[in-house]
């Protein structure tokens, strides 16, 4: 099934097929993503504008719109250029003017015939007394009709309201009959119209309350689109599935000698995903799973253990960082665990040059190295494993699909296990990640202390340097985190390295380092591990450090223009600190006065420490592309879907989505071959060619 059906074609012919729409109208209409009459069906109205019939422009509150029936009486055209053309009108009460500032005589004697009736509808103000409406909306014959309640559609300059509602006429006028590709016990359920029924009612709201996503109408057409998208990301997954894998067993004994050495035990969390992803692996087909848990909540051991069940079964593992720093770090933390179970860990990075890089690369390839833990350094041409079956990639969003694919060719069957320590809601997760499965870390190793957050506007800055003071006195370490690293003529923050000289005067020379995007690779180790070590007590740093960084001694975080930063990345900052025994404490400094929002995230803050209910408010409070980062959402484009409002939905349809192909992996019954229209329909074509190719 490689093209579109016959049965599409009117809604994907040029928009300048429907009546009133030339060439220049279709380019406008591009600037509202709308190129197709289908475009036109899943445009929703955005408001309405009540137009039932009164008699008189004195029964309504002015100003205000009004639709009235009158006899139009004398014209009195302007004494001289640039004067408005009036007309005198009476309603069943009073006259009023109708009042034009262009337009030739000739016209509005045309539109407007003395002493005949016409229905008028539009805007009316009052002009020293006298009600005036100018340029009527809509001039009626008496028996034409208005809908009681006009929808109002979005509009982008140089498309009228008029246009857009004849365009959206005509391309309802063109919707074919189709199957039904929802099932029908959750349409009984739901109260949902058929699809054709919806978009009627959705494109005639009869007064405001259509308008609301709740309705079944729209609450109906939100669930095909996230049923199609939901679709296409279980077939992706399906066929990602039927490509053949290794199976990779381990016989635990790396794991066990582990778990021995730990001075703690694992959280149920962490048992249940390792589990989850050894019985993954156990499979004869490709892994592709998330593992996502909150900051601190044990995502380094879950990841040890799996690259240790594939050394167990004779094979490779690799781990990767989106940073130097953090590559280090995972290197310096998984060597003890590793050589307590006798495996041997390696760590490649760019840094690694001439005989001592070849040297690992001969290692690797001669498969003495078991683990090898690196930066994307080891996606280049000359790193070959021996047998790779397991790679770990931290902190998903630095990683795109992409390098997941290069990854994928190093070894085509290799398992993959992405971490990421951000907490998405679950909706999202299922938007973005769809395609993988989900293994949750939702509770916090023994050991980790509470962190006290409060909030302390910039104007006490001097108490918390007298704060800082005293601490560092008593043996204890801090972060101070700045947004942004060099001064900004726009922006009024105080930038690091200024940060930085004024607190190295004030607690003294040595106890201070300083930690920033634009430093070389060796300076800023070199700041970091005389963090790491004790020998500074205070870091100042960019929010390099947001990422998986830990110092166990660091029991502070002071969070510079905390307003500035969204939710998700205060919370990981915070992360930072509650590593160790010591009672930990996080101060947002902020600028007052504060806007809603930003008062409404630094609450949030003070009030939980759970960063999945933190998530969720930060998908409420700043929307769906902004929590993932726009840049690399990858979030499609819902025209009617909601997707901070309607995560419920999401969940549902994703549900459905794979109990159907589980049930018609084809889509060839009839619910499934309705569904292949619904892809068509919504574009998702691409997912079509998966079943072709599966």
């Amino acid at each position: 099934m490689s093209s579109r059906p016959e049965l599409l074609f009117p809604l994907f012919a040029g928009l300048e097929t429907l009546p009133g729409v030339g060439p220049k109208t279709a380019k406008l209409l591009a600037n509202l993503h709308i190129a197709t009459p289908k475009d036109l069906l899943f445009t929703l109205p955005t408001g309405g504008v009540d137009r039932a019939p009164v008699a008189s422009v004195r029964d309504v509150v002015l100003p205000g719109m009004v639709t009235v029936p009158v006899t139009v009486g004398r014209h009195n055209p302007p004494a001289r250029r640039g004067l408005p053309y009036r007309v005198e009108v009476e309603d069943a009460k009073t006259t009023f003017q109708v009042v034009y500032f262009r337009g030739s005589a000739d016209l509005h004697a045309r539109v407007l015939p003395t002493g005949q009736r016409r229905i008028l509808s539009g805007k009316v103000e009052l002009y020293d007394g006298v009600a005036q409406m100018a340029h009527p909306d809509h001039v009626l014959v008496e028996g034409e009709r208005l809908p009681a309640f006009e929808p109002v559609y979005p509009l982008t300059q140089g498309v009228t309201g008029k246009v857009m509602g004849k365009a959206v006429a005509a391309a309802l006028m063109r919707l074919p009959d189709m199957a039904e590709w929802i099932d029908g016990a959750l349409m009984t359920e739901k109260g949902w119209p058929a699809f054709g029924d919806a978009l009627r009612q959705a494109h005639h709201p009869e007064d405001p309350r259509d308008l609301s996503a709740g309705t079944v109408a729209r609450q109906r057409l939100a669930y095909d689109e996230l049923f199609a998208h939901q679709l296409t990301l279980a077939l992706a997954r399906a066929s990602d599935r039927a490509r053949p894998g290794v199976a990779t067993e381990g016989d635990g004994r790396f794991r066990a000698r582990v778990l021995k050495a730990l001075p703690y035990r694992p959280t149920n969390a962490q048992t249940r995903s390792i589990e989850e992803i050894a019985a993954d692996m156990g499979q004869a087909r490709r892994m592709n799973r998330l593992l996502q848990g909150d900051v601190g909540s044990g995502k380094t051991l879950v990841a040890l253990m799996a690259l240790l069940t594939a050394v167990e079964a004779g094979g490779q593992g690799v781990m990767m960082a989106p940073t130097e720093i953090l590559a280090r770090q995972h290197a310096e933390g998984l060597r003890p665990l590793a050589d307590a179970a006798g495996v041997v860990l390696e760590l490649l990075t760019g840094r690694d040059k001439g005989r001592e890089r070849q040297a690992k690369l001969d290692a690797l390839a001669a498969g003495d190295i078991h683990i090898l833990v690196g930066t994307h350094a080891v996606f280049q041409r000359d790193v070959v494993f021996a047998d790779l079956r397991l790679a770990v990639i931290d902190e998903q969003h630095r990683f795109g699909v992409r390098q997941r694919m290069l990854l994928g060719d190093k070894n085509a069957a290799c398992d993959v296990l992405v971490m990421t320590a951000t907490p998405i809601p679950r909706s999202l997760a299922l938007t973005q990640y769809g395609d993988m499965d989900l293994s949750v870390l939702d509770e916090k190793p023994p050991g980790r202390t509470p962190v006290v957050t409060s909030t302390v506007p910039v104007t006490r800055m001097d108490d918390v340097v007298a704060r800082l003071r005293s601490a560092v006195a008593d043996g204890r370490q801090a972060y101070w985190v700045c947004p942004l690293v060099e001064e900004s003529e726009v922006v009024d923050t105080t930038s690091a390295e200024e940060r930085f000289r004024s607190l190295r005067a004030a607690l003294g020379e040595g106890v201070v380092g300083l930690v920033h995007g634009q430093m070389a690779p060796a300076d800023k180790d070199a700041a970091m591990a005389a963090f790491v070590a004790g020998r500074t007590s205070v870091l100042v740093a960019t929010t390099v450090i947001e990422v998986g960084v830990n110092v166990p001694n660091a029991s502070i975080m002071v969070i510079e223009r905390a307003e500035t930063f969204g939710l998700a990345q205060l919370h990981q900052l915070r992360g930072r600190v509650g590593r160790g025994a010591a009672a930990s404490t996080c101060l947002l400094l902020y600028k007052p006065p504060l806007g809603e929002t930003a008062e409404a995230r630094l609450r949030i803050l003070r009030e939980s420490e759970d960063g999945f209910r933190i998530s969720e408010e930060d998908l409420v409070l700043r929307g769906a592309g902004d929590v993932i980062g726009t840049a690399q959402s990858g979030l499609p484009r819902f025209r009617v879907a909601d997707l901070e409002r309607q995560a419920g939905l999401m969940e549902l349809a994703s549900r459905d989505a794979r109990a159907l192909l589980a049930s018609d992996p084809g889509l060839e019954g009839a619910r499934g071959k309705a569904a292949r229209m619904l892809l068509w329909l919504t574009e998702q074509d691409r997912a079509l060619r998966l079943l072709s190719v599966g």
